[in-house]
């Protein structure tokens, strides 16, 4: 391969069973492995990333995003949607879709005793706000010129009144 092909290699194809994964473990609910596949590449506007939930287990707290629209393809296992304040059972084939905004908060758990394999797709939408209707918290991020994030993770209790500080 010569050196124009690398480089196209490296900014647009990723494949799931190479790159290097994460281990977020979190008891007594949260355990998976997974990675976020268009971090580095060419991608601007589309996300995605792999997760693999261990048994009895859960990638993340139940949230909802008020930019961004997700997409869940399951390729092995079976599982449990919980969203809306629903359990709809899941399976390897499913293909879940979640628009933004308060009337789908959502999260993937498997109540099975064998892995459950999913691949994340979502919008990369940015400023974005994500709540998270269990803890009571959010996450407000964006990103500044240069490509730097921002992220704040904070509780409603803590804001602060508009003109505070102000002189």
């Amino acid at each position: 391969m010569n050196d124009q092909a690398r480089l196209l290699a490296q900014r647009l194809i990723r494949n799931i069973e190479q790159v290097e994964k994460t281990h977020d473990h979190r008891p007594p609910l949260y355990d998976s492995i997974g990675t976020r596949l268009g971090t580095g590449t060419a991608a601007s506007k589309l996300g995605a990333s792999i997760d693999v939930v261990a048994p009895g287990m859960r990638s993340c707290p139940y949230h909802f995003h008020y930019a961004q629209e997700e997409m869940f393809i399951v390729l092995e296992g079976t599982g449990t949607l919980r969203v809306a304040g629903e359990q709809l059972p899941i399976k390897s084939g499913d293909v879940i879709f979640i628009p933004p905004g308060p009337e789908y908060p959502h999260q993937i758990i498997n109540m099975s005793d064998a892995p459950l394999k999913y691949l994340s797709i979502s919008t990369r939408e940015l400023p974005e706000l994500v709540e998270y209707p269990d803890s009571g918290k959010f996450l407000a991020a964006a990103q500044h010129g240069d490509g730097e994030q921002v992220r704040y993770i904070q509780r409603p209790s803590a804001s602060l009144d508009y003109w505070q500080d102000e002189p």
